[in-house]
Order: C-alpha cells, then structure tokens, then sequence
C-alpha cells in the first residue's frame, strides 16, 4: 500500500496511564517518517493540550484538535479551520442540560479561544486538568459567556447517563445541525455540525498533501475516532476499542499499554 500520511489519535491511542507516549511508540513514528510518511494529530483535546504530543512524536503538519473544529500548526501558528457551535443551540444544550433528568449527573465544560471554563472544580474537573495540562477558568455562570465563539462543549457523567444524553440529543439534533460523540464513554461532546475527526483528515490529505484517502492509514480508539477510520484507506482500531469501532476497521490492534501503535505500524508501514 502507498500510504504517504499516518493519523495518530492520542488519548487511548498513543497516550495511555502514563499520559505520554511510549518509547516503542515514538521510535516506530520515527522509522516511519524516515521512509518518508507523514505523521499527524487527530484528537478531542484542546489545541492547546495537543501540542506536547505534537512536538513528541515530531510531526510536521497541522494539529486536529477539538475533533476537527480546530486545524492549527504548531510550527508556523496558522490556523487553517476554526467551526465554533452557534451560540443560539450552544444555549438550547445548557437549557437541556438543566432539566431535573440530567442537572445534577452532569459536569459541563466549555470551550472558548482555547481556554477552558467550569462553574467548579470538582474531582473529575481535577483528573482531566491533571491529563490535559490546563487550567481552568472559573465562571460563575457558564451561559454568560456563550455569545462568544463556543468551539466545544464537553459534558462529563457516568457511562449510563453519557449514553442516554447522546441518543436523547441525536434525536433532537440531526448531523446536520450539530456533530455529537463520545471520546470516552464518561465524555459526551458537541461540536459545530462541519467538525470531524474526518473533515479534518481530508482536509490534511487532500488540500496541504494532495493525496488519495486510499493513501492515509488512521489509527483510534473511540467513536469520535469513527469518520477518520471510515475516510482513511487503511484504517486501524486500537484493542481497547469498542466493538462499534473495531467493526469499521480493517485490522485491530493490540490495546495502548501494549504499544498497539508501534504493532500497526511495524506491520503495515516498515519495509
């Protein structure tokens, strides 16, 4: 196969417990670019947490950060695409998230020029600013802030609630009007409907590398990894995955603390 650009996801992917990449990781990378592939970034993470991971594995090429509502290059600080959530629906989900079903099973993040912002630090507010590396801005209201340009909304709860809050919303908001996921099953996320993991790996492929889909391998974990495997010519799950993902990949790998990664890549790209 002629694949000319690999797509790394990060969290469950190339960053496990350690919350950095593995040795075995950053050596496969490096032996795959050494033959010429390009490496790059599709993450849920913040652009601004991403970059550690960018500069670790060495890549060249724009960040895809906030499941593609965010295209930006560390190397050159352009920022190619930037979708934010219209502020009329970002308003309605607050709404939502303010009925009896869900007020007190939910912690709401908000995303705006990069910046988080909470109402409160609460303990699993705590873990994610240990992992992402950010500090968040307190508010004491997040609707106050959400005329300006909302890049994602992150709702944290239990995996039942997180499931039933997607299906709940997907029935209210078709594709079309608002791009809704799971990057972790405690983690439910909404981003501008033009925003994906797969935007922005087409975008990558075809408009900076004027490649084929047929030419890109992609690597994930999760379902907001989904449109990114079903683009990419060569698309692999990570072992951790869950079936749903697995199911849209042509290969599964072994699971992040196993170096999945390095096994994908040893098999498919290393001469």
């Amino acid at each position: 196969m002629d694949i000319r650009l690999l797509v790394l996801d990060i969290d469950d992917t190339i960053a496990g417990k350690s919350n950095t990449v593995s040795d075995g990781v950053k050596q496969a990378i490096k032996l795959a670019q050494s033959q010429g592939i390009r490496v790059a970034l599709a993450t849920g993470r913040m652009y601004y947490s991403a970059r550690r991971f960018h500069k670790l594995i060495a890549s060249d090429l724009p960040i895809v950060a906030y499941n593609g509502a965010w295209i930006q290059c560390p190397l050159t600080g352009v920022r190619h695409h930037h979708f934010p959530v219209a502020s009329d629906i970002a308003s309605q989900l607050f709404d939502y998230f303010q009925q009896p079903d869900w007020l007190n099973q939910l912690e709401i993040h908000c995303y705006i020029d990069d910046r988080l912002y909470v109402q409160e630090i609460t303990a699993k507010t705590e873990i994610y600013r240990q992992r992402s590396g950010i500090e968040p801005v307190l508010v004491e209201d997040l609707r106050s802030i959400l005329k300006q340009e909302t890049t994602k909304i992150l709702a944290i709860g239990e995996p039942n609630y997180i499931g039933k809050l997607l299906s709940n919303l997907q029935q209210i908001y078709p594709r079309e009007k608002l791009y809704l996921t799971q990057s972790t099953p405690i983690y439910f996320e909404a981003t501008h409907p033009q925003a994906s993991k797969g935007f922005g790996v087409r975008f990558l492929a075809e408009e900076l590398l004027q490649i084929e889909s047929h030419q890109v391998m992609a690597i994930g974990d999760n379902f907001n990894d989904l449109e990114m495997l079903e683009y990419a010519g060569l698309s692999i799950a990570m072992g951790n995955a869950p079936e749903q993902v697995k199911q849209v990949s042509q290969w599964v790998a072994a699971d992040v603390e196993n170096d999945g990664v390095a096994m994908a890549i040893n098999k498919f790209l290393l001469d």
